[in-house]
């Protein structure tokens, strides 16, 4: 990965059917409408949010718009183009520079859940990941309990690398891992 590597996307990002962008204080109350739901939140690694902690998010590490350097994120909403609803939102982590590594995340309002949102969401954030930022590994870590997830995780074609049994104590109970990965060359047979 070249010392020089960047992710300065140009918006908004337009899918199929969807609008990825960057989120705004006008976002607040559609965040908390699903970020404060403890179902939502049950494999999440954050407990349900209130309006002050979405807020404190907003102005702070969801307001960056581009990664510059490892150790970063870029968390994007997720819009119904048809609509303009704001339907949930990913991330993209960019963990190393000189191994080339990142990860994705997801989370999605339940009353949208089923319609491949999270598909087509998740299919553009590794592009951003692959052919954007030029990183080489692209990780999904989740609750082993989390099956919508780790199906989504599969329906992207990443494989399956990693069940770390009971590897941390998570929101009160001793959790296991469930890592799956995919490589920029394995994208980019899949792309081709």
């Amino acid at each position: 990965m070249s010392p020089e590597a960047a992710l300065r996307p140009a918006y908004p990002i337009r899918t199929e059917r969807l609008t990825l962008r960057p989120l705004t204080p006008a976002d607040a109350d559609d965040l908390l409408g699903y970020r404060s739901r403890a179902d939502v939140c049950r494999y999440l690694p954050f407990e349900p949010m209130t309006p002050e902690a979405i807020a404190g998010r907003l102005a702070g590490d969801w307001a960056r718009v581009a990664l510059t350097d490892e150790g970063q994120a870029l968390t994007l909403g997720v819009a119904d183009t048809a609509t303009g609803e704001l339907v949930g939102d990913v991330v993209l982590f960019w963990h190393s520079r000189l191994h080339g590594s990142g990860e994705i995340g997801y989370v999605l309002r339940p009353d949208v859940v089923g319609r491949g949102y999270a598909t087509e969401a998740a299919t553009e954030l590794l592009r951003l990941g692959f052919d954007g930022l030029g990183l080489h590994r692209i990780v999904a870590r989740l609750d082993e309990r989390n099956e919508p997830s780790a199906r989504l995780a599969r329906r992207l074609g990443m494989r399956g690398e990693a069940r770390l049994v009971h590897n941390e104590f998570f929101k009160g109970e001793w959790s296991t891992e469930l890592v799956f990965a995919l490589l920029d060359v394995e994208w980019r047979a899949r792309a081709g």
